[in-house]
């Protein structure tokens, strides 16, 4: 007699799978164009901010729209449970598309002023809220469709939707970057990739129409065992509480850190941080995920015979074991000019530590200059913007700050009494002075495209994304597993996306706040390694392994 594990897919099932996770690849796509595009939409939406600002400000807006996942995730998840996996997912992917598409039409800054980022930052929202609502519905559609004992393998295919979705739009902003050229494309012609999701969204929208609702939701409306209160039920009651916290702390918010550490962080790592120039930058990333990705159904597929617990703990402890020496050897192979620099000039600024703010400014300044204008804050952007790894030594109250770079040292200024004209006047005189010295002890402006090991640097990233896929490609079958029917969609949407949506979604300027507060281009690394270490020891003591679980009797 034929298993389940032994059967073939049938064509109704592969349909399943394929019209769930094409739908949930263009949704990605739709979402990653802004995280991809972060330094130019910063430059378009943020242009009264200061350069770092700019870029810290910009992945704050991309970051928006995942502070809202949690919302959409009960505002659709309750309708998922209610009325049905197929319509609530045909929704979210209608919300995300014609946000995506407008995002594409939006004026800048230059034209509008600050209704520009308000109104970027308005449709980001709606994307966030959209996509909270979009993963449930998938993973628990394909799965509730996949026979016993194949549900990691089923599920497998939607867990690499996101990477594709990734994949998708790398491709399609370094093919319009290529038939436009770098000029015409950061003024206007970014705007293509968005404009073009429209076709994406058509298409997306005519499959799933097509798709029938899932058996375990037909069974449980059947029998009358659906929820009234899916919220009420999913949260209040401890027993079903407990386990949405354990799938929170000890699977999904470490997930969320590895994969947007292994992917989204690498990028920002490489093309902000290295100064590897940004087709490079994009041919490395893309062929680090076309080789990784299948990972996703190969670990999927393993989690059916071994569980679903070992595989992804495993890739928790990698990540956090691992994550310093590969970004280190990241810098070592793709800009070791820079690495040299770190070694033989180590920079210092000697300053008053009481005049050393964290450059974030919430609000775009006024007058002309940046909200910071003390010497230490000056001395400090134009060494971050360079990507130069510094330490503050603590001088004199009331000092000005002093760069030092080897045996030698740059004076800085106090910009506070200065007006808006002289100030920018002073500014550039020091920042070109000290730029200058930087470069002089050997501190590259960009990474020498001739002195990248791609290979090496290629071998580092496939790594990154296959710690990715051990941490996600069996979660959504897990997920799935650990709630029962008639609360599914609800339970499990949650903790996906509060880790999702909050932790890994602020990674990229959390990371990047780190290491402008700290000095180290490394001390970033700190958060998903902490977050990774956590969810492995509350996984390992607290999580249950669900492989053999029968969900349709659940």
């Amino acid at each position: 007699m034929a298993t389940a594990s032994s059967t073939p897919m049938t064509a109704a099932e592969r349909k399943v799978i394929f019209a769930s996770s094409l739908g949930t690849v263009f949704e990605w796509y739709d979402f990653y164009l802004y995280g991809t595009l972060a330094g130019i939409i910063g430059n378009q939406f943020f242009t009264a901010l200061n350069e770092t600002s700019r870029f810290i400000f910009a992945l704050l807006a991309f970051a928006a729209g995942f502070a809202v996942r949690p919302l959409g995730a009960i505002v659709f998840g309750r309708l998922g449970d209610l009325i049905g996996r197929k319509y609530t997912f045909l929704i979210t992917i209608l919300f995300m598309g014609l946000s995506t598409f407008v995002v594409g039409l939006l004026p800048n800054y230059e034209t509008i002023g600050v209704t520009a980022p308000v109104l970027l930052i308005l449709f980001r929202l709606l994307q966030g809220l959209a996509l909270g609502g979009e993963y449930g519905g998938a993973a628990t559609y394909v799965a509730e469709h996949a026979p016993q004992g194949k549900r990691g393998a089923y599920t497998s295919w939607i867990q690499t939707t996101a990477t594709v979705g990734l994949l998708l739009s790398l491709l399609v902003i370094l093919g319009t970057r290529l038939w436009l050229g770098e000029t015409e494309f950061a003024a206007w012609g970014w705007r293509v990739p968005f404009l073009v999701s429209i076709a994406l969204l058509a298409i997306s929208v005519w499959i799933r129409l097509s798709l029938a609702e899932s058996p375990a939701f037909r069974k449980m409306k059947a029998e009358g065992k659906g929820s009234k209160a899916p919220l009420t039920d999913s949260f209040t009651v401890w027993a079903n509480l407990k386990i949405v916290i354990l799938a929170l702390l000890g699977l999904t918010a470490g997930e969320a850190v590895v994969w947007y550490c292994g992917q989204f962080y690498a990028l920002y790592f490489l093309g902000s941080t290295l100064k590897v120039d940004s087709v490079t930058t994009t041919l490395l990333i893309a062929g680090a995920l076309v080789i990784g990705t299948p990972f996703f159904v190969i670990f999927g597929t393993l989690s059916d015979k071994i569980g679903r617990k070992p595989i992804i703990l495993a890739g928790f402890l990698l990540a956090a074991l691992t994550y310093f020496p590969i970004f280190q050897g990241l810098t070592h192979y793709a800009n070791p000019a820079l690495e040299a620099a770190q070694r033989k000039s180590p920079v210092s600024v000697l300053a008053d530590p009481a005049s050393c703010h964290f450059q974030f400014e919430f609000f775009p300044s006024t007058g002309g200059k940046p909200n910071y204008t003390g010497s230490c804050d000056l001395a400090t952007s134009v060494l971050a913007k360079a990507s130069v790894s510094y330490s503050i030594q603590p001088a004199a109250p009331g000092s000005v700050a002093i760069v030092k770079l080897g045996d030698k040292t740059v004076d800085s200024f106090e910009g506070g009494p200065l007006d808006a004209a002289a100030f920018k006047s002073q500014f550039a005189t020091f920042s070109k002075a000290l730029t200058s010295e930087i470069t002089a002890v050997g501190y590259p402006a960009k990474a020498d495209p001739a002195r990248i090991d791609w290979l090496m640097v290629l071998v580092l990233l496939v790594i990154l994304v296959i710690y990715v896929t051990m941490v996600y490609a069996p979660l959504a079958a897990m997920l799935v597993e650990m709630f029962p029917t008639r609360i599914r969609y609800t339970s499990l949407s949650l903790p996906y996306h509060i880790g999702n949506g909050w932790l890994g979604g602020f990674l990229p300027t959390i990371a990047f706040s780190l290491v402008a507060l700290n000095g180290n281009i490394y001390y970033g690394l700190w958060y998903p390694i902490i977050i990774a270490g956590i969810s492995f020891v509350v996984g390992l003591l607290f999580v249950r392994e669900t492989k053999d679980v029968d969900i349709l009797n659940v």
